[in-house]
């Protein structure tokens, strides 16, 4: 008999940033790592053979929690991967909700009915698991081997290896971030011996104690707050950005003094000739709620990204949103192949320096031709070696 310890990958940048991951490579999160300690833990005094784990960076991360304190060797095998969401793939789950609501629904569901544009049935993606599972299990028979996947995967896979039908699979739960379940094969059958269990976690350090979509089996995904993101039109729109500025400056200075508007506004605008990307407008809903201001120009021509402005509305702040901003900077400069960016802000705003270092942020230096004093921070976004 073969012992297998199937675990969910650790808070990736797509649970963080509601973005859509699928196949989508990415980076865990600051929790992220602080689970896989705890994950450490948990197995510490559990014998494991071998270590195999889905070849995306999330996973292969998870995965040292087991592999490196054992001084095992990591097998990966893409047969473990996230099913491939096509069109999908590093979208925010807000723009999914907008547009495609009841393929969301469907997906939310495990329906057989989901599939958009480029993407794997679920009939494909159980098979897929249930095929990768089996070869790991045939090779290291009589061994226990702890094997390291992705959420959707593993509700279709208990599944599966339970009898259920693709529609039958909702009633398979959600796991949490580095949840464990343990499986069981023999001559060719499996059993469950449990499922999806998380209590290595304390609360902080669980993803789902934040989000509700697992909750909510009809809302899904739109239980929560997902952002989304549309191209501001300088042109027409400019008024919006010039009163978002605005009332950022007052946030953050107190009064109007040193405030350039139309210098702010301008710059914008010829930032937004270059690249449609330079400026979005941020959406809840069919309500917007702030801006993302990105300098494509620089970034064309550096090994870096900018990011002259985050922003959002006063009735919206407080709310764990801002974290999203973040994540549509990185989506764009990733896609642009850059590993860092850069923003910059004041060093009495101790609300936003919290923020910024919350999220992986750094001071390199102070910002130079500013009106005003102000931190250049750094975050790095390549792909970490694993």
């Amino acid at each position: 008999m073969t012992r297998i310890y199937l675990i969910r990958h650790a808070e990736a940048e797509g649970n963080l940033y509601r973005r859509v991951q699928g196949q989508y490579d990415a980076n865990i999160t600051g929790r992220g790592r602080l689970q896989v300690e705890a994950l450490a833990r948990r197995f510490q005094d559990v014998p494991i053979d071998a270590v195999w784990s889905s070849d995306l960076n999330r996973a292969k991360a998870t995965a040292r929690a087991i592999y490196v304190p054992k001084d095992l060797p990591l097998h990966t095998d893409r047969g473990l991967r996230e099913v491939n969401v096509g069109v999908w793939e590093d979208l925010p789950w807000g723009l999914v909700g907008q547009e495609w609501r009841e393929q969301l629904h469907f997906f939310d569901t495990s329906s057989p009915n989901w599939h958009v544009e480029g993407s794997e049935t679920f009939e494909l993606l159980r098979e897929r698991l249930r095929s990768a599972l089996t070869r790991i299990a045939a090779a290291h028979d009589g061994q226990t081997v702890a094997v390291f996947s992705h959420g959707m995967a593993i509700r279709n896979a208990l599944a599966i290896l339970q009898g259920l039908s693709v529609a039958q699979g909702r009633e398979v739960a959600h796991c949490d971030n580095t949840g464990v379940s343990l499986l069981e094969y023999d001559g060719g059958s499996w059993r469950v011996v449990y499922m999806n269990d998380n209590s290595h976690l304390p609360e902080e350090l669980s993803t789902f104690a934040g989000q509700k979509w697992w909750q909510d089996e009809e809302a899904g995904a739109l239980a929560d707050a997902n952002l989304w993101y549309r191209h501001l039109d300088m042109d027409r729109e400019w008024g919006f950005y010039y009163q978002c500025r605005k009332d950022a400056w007052v946030t953050i200075h107190g009064s109007l003094d040193k405030f350039d508007g139309a210098a702010f506004t301008a710059d914008a605008a010829a930032q937004a000739r270059v690249s449609p990307d330079a400026v979005w407008q941020v959406m809840l809903l069919d309500k917007p709620v702030g801006l993302v201001q990105l300098d494509i120009p620089t970034a064309q021509a550096q090994d870096y990204g900018p990011v002259p402005f985050l922003y959002l509305l006063p009735d919206y702040r407080g709310m764990g949103l801002g974290v999203q901003l973040i994540g549509q900077a990185v989506s764009v400069f990733r896609r642009m192949g850059l590993e860092r960016v850069r923003l910059r802000c004041a060093p009495d705003n101790a609300v936003a320096q919290r923020f910024y270092a919350k999220y992986g942020f750094y001071k390199i230096g102070e910002a130079a031709g500013s009106r005003v004093p102000l931190d250049l921070l750094e975050k790095r976004i390549g792909l970490e070696d694993q």
